[in-house]
Order: structure tokens, then C-alpha cells, then sequence
């Protein structure tokens, strides 16, 4: 009894543990849902202000002004962008496309930099 609780580890360090890639897109997919779920009722108060008249239009405008701002909306964007990547990579994959060990790590590839890349461009072209 005393020989299998030797085996377990005392301290488990998470940074020294190297996931794959796919492992990544699996923790960012929870994360950025996460991020969305949360940010869900700020969107929904931002939403109902600028809609109550022009001085609150006003306000909502003067407050995305904010560079600040800005950069969670820039995450947010990430956030969207990520999600439904990932989320259609898992549905592929519920439908065995794609599961094999090449074909897999190729489209987490693609979801992480598409992910970025797909965020920088739709927050640069429609939010600054």
C-alpha cells in the first residue's frame, strides 16, 4: 500500500508539463468561452445604453474610445474568432475527420494562427 502512494507526484508542476499543441487549442477553446460567457452581460448593458438615446449612444462611443478598451475588445474578438474555429475543429472531429495524429496537430496549428490572425484583422479593419 505504501509503494503506490510513493508513485504519485508530491508536486505537479503545470508549467513543466509539455502539452501538444491540440492539448493548447483545448484549453483556449475553455478559456475563450469562458471569456464570452463573462463578458456576455457587460455586451448586453453596453448594447441596451447605446440604444436608450443619443447621449447614451454618446457615452458607449466615448467608452470604446478607450485604447484600453480597445485591447478587450481586441481579446474578445480573439475570443469569438477562437471559439468557432475550435468549435468546428471538435465537430470534425466528432464526425472522425481529421483524428489521426498529423491531420490533428494541422488544424490546431490552424486554429491557433488563424485564430490571431483572423482577430488582428477584423479588429483592426472594423474596431480602431
Amino acid at each position: 500500500m505504501k509503494s503506490q502512494q510513493q508513485k504519485r507526484p508530491v508536486f505537479l508542476n503545470l508549467f513543466k508539463i509539455h502539452l501538444p499543441v491540440t492539448g493548447y487549442v483545448s484549453i483556449a477553446h475553455r478559456i475563450s468561452g469562458a471569456f464570452l460567457i463573462l463578458a456576455l452581460p457587460v455586451l448586453l448593458y453596453l448594447l441596451e445604453r447605446s440604444l436608450s438615446g443619443p447621449d447614451g449612444f454618446a457615452q458607449v462611443t466615448t467608452m470604446l474610445a478607450d485604447p484600453e478598451i480597445k485591447l478587450v475588445a481586441l481579446v474578445g474578438v480573439w475570443a469569438i474568432v477562437h471559439h468557432f474555429l475550435a468549435g468546428i475543429r471538435f465537430l470534425l472531429s466528432d464526425l472522425h475527420v481529421g483524428v489521426a495524429l498529423r491531420p490533428a496537430r494541422a488544424s490546431a496549428w490552424a486554429v491557433n494562427l488563424g485564430g490571431i490572425v483572423l482577430a488582428f484583422y477584423i479588429w483592426g479593419t472594423w474596431i480602431l
